[in-house]
């Protein structure tokens, strides 16, 4: 059996925190591990490292690296074309570089949900291989326990005798209802959430491609190489759209357990363990009087009076303050800020790079200071600048700097100068991350203002 976890999302339903740079399967939301880290440590627990594969947007490929560098399957999607043609180049993947046949069973997965017991997801995982190998592609369906809007529903059909004692048939999918129709699923109880976790055999998906999706299975008959170069050919369509919404071999299995999209703040709010007053408090809070709130801080001590049904939201460069129930309008926020053309919008103050990260502490007319972390036995490009100079002062750690074609290490409290147009690299030959105190002066100092050299993560 084998895993696809599909990663490449770049959803803003939790800006500020989500951002398109850096989207809600990398953030850490509810512990000390993100939600991919999590997706995956509950697929080892069934199967192993080389039977899970993550699917990913190239632009995502070193944040995919460093949080599962066990992981040795990682497929990039030149672009992005929903979960179908996603699907169809995993499952070409798996054919082709992994050597599955046929009658291989393939698990898709989500990367950015929330279940717990995962020893209870455990056992229905593999319930759902047995359910898959009979030639079922069967879907895993949330018994819901509220009207829930901004989820798809399944609508079970006939029971299914013989595999498992809640196996149903699919009546049919169902789009995300208003509030009046969402209520009244609940009251019939034959309607379930829609997961977005399938099981199929290969030569299941493939025949129902064929009937339903043949242009996605034209692209099959490719080699890998090929379905890359012409990815972007596929249709751009949703499994369940292409596939299935159609077919008749879908099953709904009803999982009993806790599970959660995070697809917005309530939705994390309701994830979160509270206090006697209701409220989920993330960071440095001092809340009075204040109930039923989600307040969620990063660096600056967050103060709340009198608030009740809230959300607060603090970033290095935003906060977001909404009324529960409101916080699905966070996306007409993105909206405007991209019209605008805010950098806020998709950027954090944060960037990560495949060899650490560097923030933006402070910038004005000519200048920019930033807070620069190397990883150890990373290094950044050779690299120049045409429009800067930089000044480096290290804060922790040793560095190994290059100059001009000069090597030197700096420690800390010791600095180093590079003037505009010089070669230059930042290394960290040591045992702990590096970190400086970078001011760059000129009149640009934009990142496309890097002409590389020598880089050893192929940019």
């Amino acid at each position: 059996m084998k895993a696809l976890v599909l990663a490449g999302g770049s959803g803003t339903r939790l800006w500020p925190l989500s951002r398109k740079n850096y989207p809600k399967q990398f953030l850490k939301l509810n512990g000390d591990k993100s939600l991919l880290r999590q997706t995956v440590e509950r697929l080892l627990k069934v199967l192993s490292e080389d039977d899970i594969v993550v699917m990913t947007n190239k632009e995502y490929k070193f944040y995919v690296k460093s949080d599962l560098r066990e992981i040795n399957h990682i497929i990039l999607e030149p672009e992005s074309r929903n979960t179908a043609p996603a699907i169809a180049l995993g499952i070409k993947y798996c054919t082709e570089k992994l050597g599955c046949d046929e009658e291989e069973v393939v698990f898709i997965s989500p990367s950015d949900h929330i279940i717990s017991p995962v020893d209870r997801f455990t056992e229905y995982f593999k319930l759902a291989e047995e359910i898959a190998k009979a030639g079922h592609i069967l879907t895993f369906g949330i018994r819901p326990d509220r009207p829930e809007t901004a989820y798809g529903y399944i609508k079970k059909g006939g029971r299914i005798d013989g595999l498992a004692g809640s196996l149903y048939k699919v009546d049919r999918f169902a789009e995300k209802p208003d509030a009046e129709t969402a209520i009244r699923y609940i009251n019939e109880g034959d309607y379930y959430w829609n997961s977005g976790m399938f099981a199929f055999r290969t030569d299941t998906i493939v025949t129902e491609m064929k009937k339903y999706a043949p242009e996605i299975t034209e692209m099959l008959g490719k080699s890998f190489e090929e379905m890359i170069v012409q990815f972007d050919h596929m249709p751009d369509i949703s499994i369940d759209y292409a596939v299935m919404e159609k077919s008749d071999k879908v099953a709904v299995l009803p999982l009993d357990l806790y599970w959660n999209d995070i697809g917005s703040w309530d939705s994390l709010h309701d994830s979160l363990s509270r206090d006697e007053n209701g409220n989920a408090v993330v960071g440095d809070v001092m809340a009075i009087d204040t109930k039923n709130c989600l307040i969620f801080g990063n660096k600056r001590l967050l103060s709340t009076i009198g608030l009740e049904d809230c959300l607060v939201v603090e970033t290095d460069d935003a906060v977001l303050v909404a009324k529960k129930g409101e916080t699905w309008k966070v996306k007409e926020i993105v909206d405007r800020l991209k019209q605008s053309k805010r950098k806020e919008a998709s950027e954090h103050v944060t960037t990560y790079r495949p060899w650490g990260s560097y923030t933006i502490l402070e910038q004005g007319p000519r200048y920019k200071i930033k807070r620069v972390v190397v990883n150890p036995g990373e290094k950044i490009s050779l690299q120049k600048h045409s429009h800067r100079s930089e000044h480096w002062v290290v804060v922790k750690g040793a560095a190994k700097v290059a100059i001009g074609g000069e090597e030197i290490f700096i420690h800390e409290n010791e600095s180093a100068y590079v003037p505009k147009s010089t070669l230059h690299r930042l290394e960290n030959a040591g045992k702990i991350p590096v970190e400086i105190v970078e001011v760059q002066n000129g009149e640009y100092m934009e990142e496309d203002d890097i002409e590389r050299f020598d880089d050893d993560y192929g940019r």
